[in-house]
């Protein structure tokens, strides 16, 4: 009769079954490691912070935007499952969650910390300056770049007026180890099977609410995302909230 580890990690019993979690498959990212940059940006306080800050956590980090109609609400669904997952695993101090800003032109702290405490994003939000943001994202290969507003224009949901550009931008995640080195990305979005929170759901237009319904074949799901974050930490974290 095989035997089963059970062992305590940040006050939760987790049970090793199977050995150490596996890898992302080829078809959901790319495996990588290397450092990570040191660019500046800037907290919903309006502090000035770098990704340096998280030395010494496992980090999940997605680009996005607080006026995004398509994908970006259901990053922020996906990581607030994702979040739950991890506090109930007892990970909570070990793993951050970040979402890093593809809008320099809008996002501003306050606008972060409005889209905060409105849509439940208990975790850091950052900003910059457009030419940093330009070089960070780079680096990591995420494209965003203006582009025409829709006709008619939808509302920007924090001042109640009409948008007069959106943004164009990559999806998916960025897996980044203790020691502030990538280590897996992959710019697809989150496959959340048509469920989302109502405030969320509110965001997205029609072509969102179509790709909540019916998102793209190589998009990841739920258990995939959070399996990618337990190979990262090495343990394997049980699904309670990712289902």
């Amino acid at each position: 009769m095989a035997t089963v580890a059970v062992f305590v990690v940040g006050g939760a019993l987790l049970a090793a079954c199977g050995g150490a979690p596996a890898p992302p498959p080829a078809n959901m990212g790319v495996v990588v490691n290397r450092p990570v940059p040191s660019t500046p940006l800037v907290t919903e306080q309006g502090a000035t912070t770098s990704l340096a800050a998280y030395r010494g956590r496992y980090v999940l980090m997605a680009p996005f935007l607080t006026l995004c109609q398509e994908e970006c609400p259901m990053t922020t669904g996906a990581i607030l499952a994702m979040e739950q997952d991890v506090r109930k695993a007892g990970l909570a101090r070990r793993v951050v969650f970040l979402e890093v800003t593809v809008d320099p032109w809008r996002d501003t702290p306050a606008r972060l910390t409005a889209y905060a405490h409105r849509f439940g994003a208990n975790w850091p939000l950052l900003t910059g300056s457009l030419s940093n943001l330009t070089a960070f994202w780079k680096y990591f290969g995420i494209y965003f770049a203006k582009v025409p507003e829709g006709t008619p224009p939808a509302t920007d949901w924090w001042t109640g007026q009409p948008l007069t550009f959106d943004v164009a931008h990559s999806d998916g995640f960025i897996l980044i180890n203790p020691a502030g080195r990538e280590r897996f990305i992959t710019v697809e979005p989150p496959n959340l099977h048509g469920r989302l929170e109502p405030g969320l759901r509110q965001l997205l237009d029609r072509t969102g609410i179509h790709n909540l319904d019916h998102q793209t074949p190589t998009s990841w799901t739920l258990p995939q995302g959070l399996a990618a974050l337990s190979w990262l930490v090495g343990v394997h974290i049980p699904s309670v909230a990712s289902t």
